[in-house]
């Protein structure tokens, strides 16, 4: 369970919002059931097992285009490339970022040829469509479609003072309490060097006011670094780390919170894909306040969700964030606005139909891609954790 999320809570939505589609395509799934501990076991044994069925679909003619997850099951289109060729099927990929830029010599060798194997990527973010593009797919099989979000997920969002009580009573904490007039700063996600959490506490938070406090939700391998960068600056009573918090939990820190922290950082060999955990904060009337940097670039729209500032520029983050500390007019007005553009934007039944008009293009280009159905069959692969996750990670 240590890195559920990101991709495997798209596959998962993805899935579901093609099955409900209510026109054509036919959707056939090949899906891997497993808890997080137990997946890199049962992968080589699921990618066999798939390998065939997707064999016997195409035999059978009851495919036109193969949809996988990810580079990780993309890589079966290496050796059914003949195959493929020989049934006139089509085959493709989302791509989300790590799975493309994965700094392994072995991997990185590999990725190539798995691009050389597709007719299409679906890349989540422009930035990860830059990154299949440097890695050998030419640029007219890159179709940037973006990440959605369940807009049945979280309730639509309460008054503040309300929201704000809530979160008090279930995560407030006896040794460090949150006044009445903080600013309340949140972040959720693994605890990775590129997440930026440890840079912000290190570099922001001390040039911020007294009433300011940051609350991080997750784990991972940064948290001893982040929770050295409190230590050193003396924020114990400002910077909390919530570690993995329930799903219902989860919905009260984005509710109850004032301002989404995006802090990312640049790491060689890493990136961010997209980062829907904006997306679910969006939701719930927590606007952004993001790094310029990869796949976040196409997750906040200026003004709308959030705000873009420079990737590791203390005063451009404590500028951005400033502009709400004692405005509450403005924070409402701006909550507002983030659950607009988030439901409008990012609502995954209007996702799967840009899935849907780009898998027709690539399997008959010539015709339009207004919304028309794709005729035939569509076989989307993907694993997916059959287990709830109690934290998504992006």
């Amino acid at each position: 369970m240590a890195n559920v999320g990101g991709m495997q809570r798209v596959s998962l939505k993805l899935h579901e919002a093609l099955k409900e589609h209510p026109t054509p395509p036919h959707v056939e799934s090949i899906l891997l059931r497993s808890t997080w501990r137990w997946t890199a076991y049962k992968v080589p044994f699921f990618l066999g097992k798939a390998a065939w069925r997707i064999r016997q679909a195409v035999l059978r003619e009851e495919a036109d285009v193969v949809l996988f997850s990810s580079m990780v099951t993309a890589s079966l289109a290496v050796p059914l490339r003949g195959f493929f060729d020989r049934h006139n099927v089509k085959a493709t990929t989302i791509a989300h970022g790590l799975d493309v830029t994965l700094k392994v010599r072995p991997y990185q060798w590999f990725v190539p040829r798995v691009f050389d194997a597709l007719d299409a990527v679906l890349p989540v973010s422009r930035a990860t469509g830059e990154a299949c593009m440097a890695r050998g797919m030419p640029a007219d099989q890159v179709h940037v479609v973006p990440n959605g979000i369940d807009l049945d997920r979280y309730a639509p969002p309460q008054q503040k003072p309300e929201m704000r009580a809530t979160l008090k009573r279930t995560l407030g904490s006896e040794a460090a309490p949150l006044p009445d007039d903080a600013l309340l700063l949140c972040s959720v996600g693994r605890q990775v060097k590129r997440k930026g959490f440890a840079w912000f506490v290190e570099h922001v938070m001390p040039t911020l006011p007294e009433n300011v406090y940051y609350w991080i939700a997750g784990d991972g391998p940064e948290s001893e670094s982040i929770q050295r960068a409190i230590d050193r600056n003396n924020l114990n009573d400002r910077v909390r780390q919530l570690g993995r918090i329930p799903n219902l939990d989860l919905a009260r820190l984005y509710r109850g919170s004032d301002l989404f922290i995006m802090p990312n950082i640049p790491v060689d060999g890493d990136m961010e894909g997209f980062g829907v955990v904006m997306l679910e904060a969006g939701q719930c009337g927590c606007p952004s306040i993001a790094a310029r940097l990869e796949g976040i670039q196409d997750v906040i729209t200026e003004g709308e969700n959030g705000h873009l500032v420079s990737s590791q520029d203390p005063a451009a983050f404590r500028e951005a964030i400033l502009q709400y500390n004692h405005a509450s007019d403005r924070l409402r007005a701006a909550s507002k606005r983030a659950v607009r553009h988030t439901e409008a934007s990012f609502g995954w039944k209007a996702v799967a139909q840009q899935y849907i008009d780009v898998l027709q293009s690539v399997v008959h280009p010539d015709m339009p891609t207004s919304g028309d159905t794709l005729p035939g069959h569509e076989v989307e692969l993907h694993p997916a954790d059959e287990s709830q996750p109690a934290q998504p990670a992006s």
